[in-house]
């Protein structure tokens, strides 16, 4: 499955992914396309097994504030928006921790880890409220230890910890911890998206800095701290258009990824899930990786239909949006916007010098050409496709391709002289799907 990895219709951020039993399960928020607001009332959770990454199925909400044709609220103190959850098993039992806008977070339990959660309880603690920003424990990630004892990490733009019981709402008296990401280790700084994971006798503690669109990355020996910044794991600002991050690293049987969300619809609160191959590496670092259309996929197939949501390379004023839970376009494409796609495969042998290649657009009554490259927009062009005012399929003779190699599109119009000037800020067309064809 390409990224994103979940149906084109389902926009999950703040992703926290755990492997429970053979199944992997991601639980998330839940934005709406398009929409003015981050997230809304309700958590969402969804399940693929490890041995096939390619079929996710969808538990439904799990948790939420206020009433829908469905449910009940599951909350009687607050109807606020919901925001970053995160699950994990204690005991045979599966613990939500939900973080409600501007009010008293709480924590949920379950039989099952898809869920549905009760109500167990809000957060309760005996330390003034100042220290944890009025009991909301914004973006909780949690650590069932080895030793059984339970951590909880939160913050934005100050970032804190502290032990929880054995009943997994109270905060064990003088166990906070405030600034437990230093921000003197980097001048990046925290903003929020705590996430903890243990890898044999290290912690990882994952979170997004003050700067950028990444997500970051501490280790320690011990789940107190101290912390030692590591580096970036991934940047989903690169080449593409720029927002918060919220996820965390998973192995799933042999291989480690990162998950993660980017940005849809032109705004930065239309979020979808993603996710990353990564290696974890002896000395505990992770190397940090690039933003790929693969999702869980070793490479696409060039020769099968490709939808132009997946790009992972927009530069320009282009985005993704969506028209209905069916169609999902890239649309404000205008005169040297670059689209790119990493990675296809073209496979070994083909016997002829040339292929075919043609693309479904959406007309604006604009002419524009489009330069194909591969291995990005200044390598190799391989050629030009001559796309219509109209709408429909355009089509072109390109050199023929084998390898693996990243895609791209490098747009321009079809106008000269003082005529140009009235399609510079146009919108030329809107792009559906390609494909090349031997």
């Amino acid at each position: 499955m390409a990224n994103p990895y979940l149906p084109g219709w389902e926009y999950i951020p703040d992703g926290e992914p755990r492997v429970f039993g053979d199944r992997v399960y991601v639980y998330g928020s839940h934005d709406n396309a398009g929409s003015e607001n981050f997230c809304d009332y309700k958590l969402k959770v969804w399940s693929a097994s490890v041995d096939d990454l390619n079929n996710w199925v969808c538990h439904g909400d799990m948790f939420h504030t206020r009433p829908d044709r469905d449910h009940e609220a599951d909350v009687d103190w607050t109807d606020n928006y919901l925001y970053a959850p995160d699950v994990v098993e204690k005991d045979g039992k599966y613990y939500l921790f939900a973080y409600i806008l501007m009010s008293k977070g709480c924590v949920a339990v379950s039989e099952k880890p898809e869920g549905p959660f009760q109500l167990l309880s809000k957060y309760e603690y005996n330390l003034p409220d100042s220290l944890v920003e009025d009991g909301i424990f914004v973006d909780p990630g949690v650590l069932v230890d080895d030793d059984g004892r339970v951590y909880i990490y939160c913050g934005y733009q100050k970032s804190y910890m502290a032990e929880l019981k054995e009943n997994m709402y109270e905060v064990v008296d003088s166990s906070h911890i405030p600034d437990i990401i230093p921000v003197s280790e980097t001048e990046q700084g925290f903003f929020e998206a705590c996430s903890m994971r243990k890898v044999g006798d290290t912690y990882y503690l994952i979170y997004s800095p003050k700067r950028g669109c990444r997500l970051d990355y501490m280790t320690a020996k011990s789940p107190t701290g101290p912390f030692t910044y590591r580096g970036t794991i991934i940047d989903n600002g690169v080449d593409y258009p720029g927002g918060n991050d919220h996820g965390s690293i998973c192995k799933i049987k042999d291989q480690w990824y990162i998950f993660y969300h980017k940005m849809t619809n032109g705004t930065i609160t239309s979020r979808r899930a993603c996710v990353e191959k990564i290696e974890l590496l002896e000395d505990g670092s992770i190397p940090e990786v690039e933003m790929t259309s693969l999702g869980f996929e070793t490479s696409l197939n060039p020769y099968m239909i490709t939808p132009a949501e997946i790009a992972c390379v927009l530069k320009g004023d282009l985005f993704v949006t969506e028209h209905n839970p069916f169609t999902r376009v890239l649309t404000n494409i205008k005169r040297k916007a670059v689209i790119g796609y990493k990675y296809f495969d073209f496979g070994q042998d083909y016997s002829s010098k040339t292929m075919e290649f043609s693309m479904k657009t959406n007309g604006t009554g604009c002419k524009s050409i489009i330069d194909i490259y591969i291995d990005g927009e200044d390598g190799t062009k391989i050629g030009t496709c001559e796309i219509g005012s109209s709408s429909g399929v355009y089509s072109c003779i390109v050199d023929a391709v084998v390898g693996r190699h990243s895609v791209y599109f490098v747009v321009d119009y079809q106008y000269e002289g003082w005529f140009e000037s009235l399609f510079a800020e146009r919108n030329l067309f809107d792009l559906e799907s390609f494909v090349f064809m031997k």
